[in-house]
């Protein structure tokens, strides 16, 4: 499945893992803000919207976050920039 199939994936959620005021500034329609340093605290709920497509300013801190939930196990990938993911969402 391609990144644009799976943003636009009825059961998909893009989560945004900006700071609150990062996320207040722009952000995907329908995108949850869980910013980076809430990850590991919230994973419990997490496990309850997979899969997701995560994003961020540029796609690092998604990245680290998305490499953290595969360790656990979650289904869920790197979307990039939320603009990227934005520009995708149909």
């Amino acid at each position: 499945m391609s990144i644009q199939d799976r943003i636009n994936h009825e059961e998909t959620t893009i989560i945004d893992v900006r700071t609150q005021s990062e996320f207040f500034g722009g952000h995907v329609k329908g995108s949850i803000n869980i910013p980076l340093d809430q990850i590991t605290s919230r994973i419990d709920e997490l496990l309850t919207m997979q899969p997701m497509v995560l994003c961020c300013a540029s796609g690092s801190r998604s990245g680290q976050a998305a490499a953290y939930l595969k360790e656990q196990g979650l289904d869920v990938v790197n979307g990039g920039g939320w603009m990227m993911v934005s520009a995708q969402k149909v």
